[in-house]
């Protein structure tokens, strides 16, 4: 076993703020809801950097790509009302079951989903979720995993105008197009499938790029993240590949 520490690719860093490229399977901070994990990113990055850390915003464990920290308290307060105010652009890449429309306007409230392992002490009542959406590409696979001789997928550009949890996952399971991998709001046939037949073990939700204006500089801000090795795979098998913004190219990483 490697005694090299853990490190997250760095994406972008000044003295105030940094953005990491969060790896599918990896929680932003402790949790009640995985309480035996022993990895965050907020804990490798302070290791990483030799300072503390704090995020703007979280990414669900599975979820990959842009994830945004601020380097003082007073930054993340200043971050906080960014995303508050969605002052902030926020583009995902999605893998969805079946043909989706070409362009798409989601607004669907959600309801805080209930976990047993957290007390509540009232209701939990729906709040305003909005979700925009463009279908990117299409793909026909000559495979029968459920009714038809076929499987169709789309590739998906969402960008969520709110942040509540799961949104993304929630909002194209209610248009009857799931994310695939997603093991909660998905479909286990299509998991399976592409787990063990195209080498693609996760769930395929991707943020991948974050536009804000700096809270201190004013200037504008583009965040990109390459895809890991199995999304990016699946998108060359599915010839997708030619869809994606170069810098969300695997060899577009650069160190900082």
């Amino acid at each position: 076993m490697s005694n090299t520490p853990e490190t997250l690719p760095i994406l972008y860093r000044d003295e105030n703020i940094l953005a990491v490229n969060k790896p599918c399977g990896l929680l932003v901070h402790r949790s009640p809801i995985d309480r035996h994990e022993t990895r965050f990113a907020i804990q490798i990055l302070r290791d990483q950097i030799g300072q503390y850390v704090y995020p703007a915003h979280r990414l669900d464990k599975p979820t990959s790509g842009v994830l945004l920290f601020a380097l003082n308290p007073e930054v993340a307060s200043q971050l906080g009302q960014v995303f508050q105010q969605h002052q902030i652009s926020k583009s995902y890449l999605a893998v969805l079951r079946g043909y989706c429309p070409t362009s798409g306007h989601i607004d669907y409230a959600l309801t805080e989903e209930p976990d047993k392992r957290i007390a509540r002490s009232k209701p939990a009542v729906p709040q305003e979720a909005i979700t925009d959406f463009q279908c990117l590409a299409t793909y026909e696979l000559d495979a029968q995993i459920e009714t038809y001789p076929q499987s169709r997928y789309s590739l998906a550009l969402a960008q969520p105008k709110t942040g509540r949890r799961h949104q993304l996952r929630r909002h194209f399971k209610h248009i009857s197009h799931p994310i695939i991998g997603d093991a909660k709001h998905g479909r286990g046939r299509h998991n399976r499938y592409f787990a063990e037949q195209l080498n693609c073990p996760r769930l395929l939700l991707h943020a991948a790029q974050l536009r804000f204006t700096h809270p201190l500089s004013d200037a504008e801000i583009c965040v990109n993240a390459p895809l890991d090795e199995y999304f990016f795979g699946l998108a060359q098998r599915f010839n997708w590949d030619d869809k994606l913004c170069d810098d969300w190219h695997p060899e577009k990483v650069t160190k900082l």
